[in-house]
């Protein structure tokens, strides 16, 4: 009988059971937590003598063996094996643990692929791209013996202010939906045992906050909080089966997320029956009481924490141990609550198959990493996620011939500059740093390697690219937000040699000092940071044709730049093979098709400016714009230009009329009308113009990246669910009103090139089951790139 849980021949909820009726109250605890992989090593080797400090009852998780460390992944798997080991052979119910890692661009690890952060990627408008990027993602942490990656963010950001933008899919809802939905579907396949969990966050509002600033309160009316904000979580919870949520550091209307019983147990559980683990944010349960000041010590923080509904305390154990075990001690925590957290934590080991598999053949590791196919696909996505913002006279693309090349500018010569601030070059930065921010404990011994940056750089990638007699001149100029006169006076004089001069801004990376995006460093100016407006100004005024990169993780306003530079491409934090994609983008081996996922301002003070606002938004009224500009941003959300143009033609609504349960049907061709091959980004937008309450001037409701030859035609087919044109009702009911609505397709949310209409009839009825994605296909094939 005492093996029982063992058995894999009964059921998942017998195995729970009979497991939690043979654990202590010390034990139960255990599971809720987490520690950092350091906290077991002896420098770089496993310790069972630290182990049996820590981890002798047990535990939860185990945080980052690759991301907070210096293994190489057959290091790193052997490291799991251990400490799986011990966990498995060691402890007295011999439970394995979960083994967590961030993923927002790649697999966090030394070793594994460096894929274009995540505002890149959204830029590509393809999901099939973000499912393969998922996939390769939950082949490289599988082989290691990975079980959870902390992402997606489902975040719908407004501000570009906030230093996290660079790892949103964006402002608007249904994009961010549908690229995690494919994020999700590629790590935790189709089942989670031969997958990672996926762990959706910030639940909820964390993308705009007062002032852009991290961890800062969000002011949202619940109605809104649920038509914009909680619709990417509800739909990859509902729809993707979603098996983890993390809460935000903030607070809603006075409440921390993470002691929210309206997210955690309302919403999440029993409005959408989401059946996964809640997992904190890193410190997040303490910060109940040290920054939040809701709880007055740890003990009615893991009260606060564990009541309203987060089953695992990360990275480590500060509130889930000691005081929670004296809660229930003494009577102030019931042992039914903790019993019923314990049991999610053990379903969900039970589902990942972690007692019959808790260890990985690390002979097989080195298939996976170092893999050509993997930097491939890297290479793929970062072709597809620059952005043509600017292209006077057709400058672009260049010819390799150009007798010389000025190469200037603080990314030009910097690996490290291409990368997002979660990518493991650019974190494993921070963890020296941690013992005076969090005062935690940090490894003995961290080797940060500089070869850890090894990536071609984009002046490297230019010189590979363009012909032997081309001279190709480099001057960094100034720093990203550090530098000199003369250093721009350096500039300036390798400029004046060259024909054409590539100009390399933007920003760093990163969550520490010297960096300009990323967690916690937000922005009080969207100008070029430091000193590089004056280095752009400065190289312009030698009238040599000068041509932008910006490298950066959020939108910049650069409005004089747009009107005096001659061309401009947006190119993210492209990854490790950004150089490469640049280089074939700027000598047109690739021709750019990327969109922009996120409105870019004119200035910082339109913040927050984005398409979809309500009819008395988006202007002045009754003068327009500002006093000093334009109400309208510099570039439209899923603006993008391209080397070749395109022509909108045919658009036929099937079915005039449809009711609620219906689908719509709407068709339109688009034709290469230029003379080279090239992406073009369909875009399916609606209004209803006619509600009980008031409504978007536009929504995104499908889009469709198609590949054209000169003069090719592809008839794009979306079958767009009515259900989906619901929204909130004055009694915070899901709805879908009878009427008629507008239907634009274009380029961009500003650039529409064709218009329609249908109607909806019968009566105003309520949704519970709706549909959150509009399936497209190209010339009637079957074959759909609707999620699923």
């Amino acid at each position: 009988m005492s093996e029982l849980y063992r058995d894999p021949s009964r059921s998942t909820e017998e195995r729970v059971e009979h497991l939690i009726s043979l654990m202590n109250v010390e034990e139960k605890c255990a599971q809720l937590g987490s520690i950092w992989v350091y906290e077991v090593l002896d420098r770089t080797s496993f310790s069972s003598i630290k182990a049996d400090r820590r981890i002798k009852q047990g535990v939860g998780q185990i945080t980052r063996i690759g991301g907070a460390s210096s293994f190489d992944p057959l290091e790193g798997a052997k490291i799991a094996n251990e400490i799986q080991s011990y966990l498995v052979n060691s402890t007295r119910l011999g439970i394995p643990a979960l083994v967590h890692e961030e993923s927002c661009s790649g697999y966090m690890a030394k070793g594994a692929t460096l894929f274009p952060q995540t505002i890149g990627v959204a830029s590509t408008w393809s999901p099939d791209l973000v499912e393969a990027m998922g996939a390769v993602i939950r082949t490289q942490m599988k082989s290691v013996g990975a079980h959870q990656a902390l992402a997606p963010l489902l975040d719908v950001t407004r501000d570009a202010r906030w230093g996290r933008v660079e790892e949103t899919f964006g402002e608007d809802p249904y994009l961010v939906t549908q690229m995690g939905l494919s994020y999700v579907k590629g790590l935790q396949t189709d089942d989670v045992r031969n997958g990672v969990i996926a762990t959706g966050k910030h639940f909820v509002g964390y993308g705009i906050s007062e002032g852009g600033m991290n961890w800062a309160p969000p002011h949202i009316p619940e109605r809104e909080l649920r038509d914009v904000f909680l619709q990417p979580f509800e739909a990859v919870v509902r729809v993707g089966k979603l098996g983890s949520i993390m809460p935000g550091y903030h607070e809603l209307d006075g409440m921390p997320c993470h002691a929210s019983h309206l997210l955690l147990r309302k919403i999440l559980r029993d409005e959408w029956g989401f059946t996964g683990i809640v997992v904190s944010d890193y410190f997040a349960v303490e910060m109940l009481h040290s920054y939040h000041h809701l709880a007055k010590d740890k003990s009615q923080a893991a009260r606060m924490a564990l009541t309203a509904g987060v089953d695992i305390e990360l990275p480590s154990i500060y509130c889930y141990g000691t005081p929670l075990v004296e809660l229930i001690e003494r009577g102030e925590l019931s042992v039914e609550i903790v019993d019923a957290t314990v049991r999610r934590v053990l379903m969900a080991k039970f589902r990942m198959g972690l007692f019959e598999r808790p260890y990985v053949d690390a002979s097989r590791v080195s298939e996976v990493f170092s893999n050509k196919e993997h930097r491939a696909l890297a290479r793929k996505i970062a072709q597809q996620s620059i952005v043509l913002l600017k292209n006077e006279e057709n400058i672009l693309p260049l010819n390799k011939d150009i007798a010389t090349i000025a190469v200037i500018g603080p990314n030009a010569n910097s690996g490290r500059h291409l990368l997002g601030d979660y990518a493991y070059p650019c974190h494993i930065e921070t963890l020296q740093d941690m013992t005076n921010t969090f005062h935690t404990a940090v490894p003995e011994k961290i080797d940060l390697d500089e070869k850890l940056v090894d990536i071609l750089t984009v002046f490297e990638a230019i010189c590979d690219k363009v012909s032997p007699q081309t001279r190709v001149l480099f001057a960094e100029g100034t720093g990203t937000l550090t530098g000199s006169q003369e250093g721009i006076n350096k500039a300036v004089s390798v400029a004046k040699e060259a024909d054409i001069v590539i100009l390399l801004v933007g920003d760093k990376a990163g969550l520490i000092d010297g960096c300009s995006s990323g967690e916690s460093l937000d922005r009080a100016s969207l100008d070029l940071p430091g000193m590089q407006s004056a280095l752009v100004q400065a190289v312009y005024a030698c009238g040599t044709p000068v041509v932008a990169v910006l490298i950066n993780g959020r939108p910049l306003s650069i409005p004089w730049m747009n009107e005096h530079l001659t061309a401009i491409l947006e190119a993210w934090l492209p990854g490790e093979e950004g150089a490469r994609a640049i280089a074939d983008v700027l000598f047109g081996d690739y021709n750019p098709g990327g969109r922009l996922p996120i409105s870019v301002p004119q200035g910082v003070g339109q913040i927050p400016v984005y398409y979809n606002h309500k009819p008395s938004g988006g202007r002045s009224h009754w003068k327009g714009g500002y006093v000093e500009m334009s109400a309208k941003p510099l570039y439209p959300f899923g603006y993008g230009l391209s080397y070749t143009t395109f022509t909108y033609s045919n658009l036929c609504i099937r079915g005039g009329s449809a009711a609620v349960w219906d689908s719509v049907t709407i068709e339109i061709d688009v034709m290469n009308s230029g003379s080279v091959a090239g992406d073009e980004v369909v875009q399916l937008y609606v209004h209803d113009p006619c509600a009980s309450l008031t409504r978007p001037v536009k929504e995104l409701k499908g889009f469709r990246r198609v590949e054209l030859v000169p003069g090719e035609k592809k008839t794009i087919t979306f079958v767009l669910p009515v259900s989906s044109l619901g929204f909130y009702d004055a009694s915070l009911n899901y709805v879908v009103e009878p009427g008629e609505f507008e239907v634009m397709i274009g380029s961009s949310s500003e650039d529409i090139r064709m218009t329609g209409s249908f109607t909806v009839h019968g009566d105003t009825t309520c949704i519970q089951d709706r549909e959150y994605t509009t399936k497209t296909f190209l010339n009637g094939d079957e074959t759909s790139n609707g999620v699923l």
